[in-house]
């Protein structure tokens, strides 16, 4: 089994003191990695990301995930190979197709954000050309649908799964089988997103996910996990056992929150 690793999503860096204060408090709470999606409201996550690292020392940071076609491969390999190097290995490229509203920013830079099919072709291709690379960072894919989940198996270093809000453990159960047929005998890291821990209602997270906490926790929905720190550390554990999920992300609004399961599984 793979030890855990915990990271922190942070996607609202407003401004420099408060996105390098969130780095050090990650860094300072145990957390493995701090990573950010792309862009980062309205900011382009290389930049960001070159920040935090800046002001820490441990911590890992990421893109989570880089749209793929933002950004000519070769610019890619050369900005991730730059932070990849200039934080000492610290340097984490997350990579996907992009959400649908990820065609109105390719639209601003002047691309195009093509069908699934044509953005399914891109992405292999620029996988290909990066890891031809001598002097890459880990490569994280984003996965949801058989075909994706069998591409990021064979190829990844980092698999993180794309599941719904109320995707199920037996329906989470069923992507990783796929998963990990396909993986076979390679090295990969398994790797799912939160949208929360405990019990207290989120009223902005029940906005955006569309449904509410408490449903999502009746429902017996993976995205969320509550109890008590100590319940929530016996979930991980398990899940970690029988689905061998043991990177763990979550939204940097709950990093205090969660911060107590990261003490309980830190080095385990």
């Amino acid at each position: 089994m793979k030890p855990f690793r915990f990271g922190i999503v942070g996607g609202l860096g407003a401004d420099l003191k408060s996105w390098t204060g969130l780095a050090r408090r990650a860094e300072d709470l145990g957390y493995d990695t701090l990573v950010s999606p792309d862009p980062q409201t309205e900011l382009d996550p290389f930049t960001t990301l070159s920040a935090a690292a800046a002001v820490t020392t441990t911590l890992h940071v990421g893109t989570f995930v880089a749209v793929e076609r933002f950004r000519d491969r070769r610019l890619l390999e050369w900005q991730a190979r730059s932070l990849h190097t200039l934080t000492g290995g610290r340097f984490e490229l997350g990579l996907g197709t992009g959400r649908p509203d990820a065609a109105a920013t390719l639209a601003k830079l002047g691309g195009e954000f093509g069908t699934p099919g044509e953005r399914f072709a891109h992405l292999t291709e620029t996988v290909a050309y990066l890891k031809e690379q001598p002097r890459r960072p880990p490569l994280l894919l984003a996965a949801g649908g058989p075909r994706m989940l069998e591409f990021a198996a064979r190829e990844a270093d980092i698999v993180t799964l794309a599941a719904m809000p109320r995707t199920t453990e037996d329906e989470l159960r069923s992507i990783v089988d796929i998963f990990w047929r396909a993986a076979g005998d390679r090295d990969v890291e398994l790797a799912m997103n939160l949208l929360a821990v405990g019990d207290q209602r989120v009223p902005w997270l029940e906005r955006f996910a569309g449904v509410g906490l408490p449903e999502l926790v009746a429902g017996g929905a993976v995205s969320v996990l509550p109890g008590t720190p100590e319940q929530a550390a016996d979930t991980l554990r398990r899940r970690r056992v029988e689905l061998g999920v043991s990177y763990i992300t979550i939204n940097s609004a709950f990093i205090e929150q969660f911060a107590p399961v990261v003490e309980l599984l830190r080095g385990s």
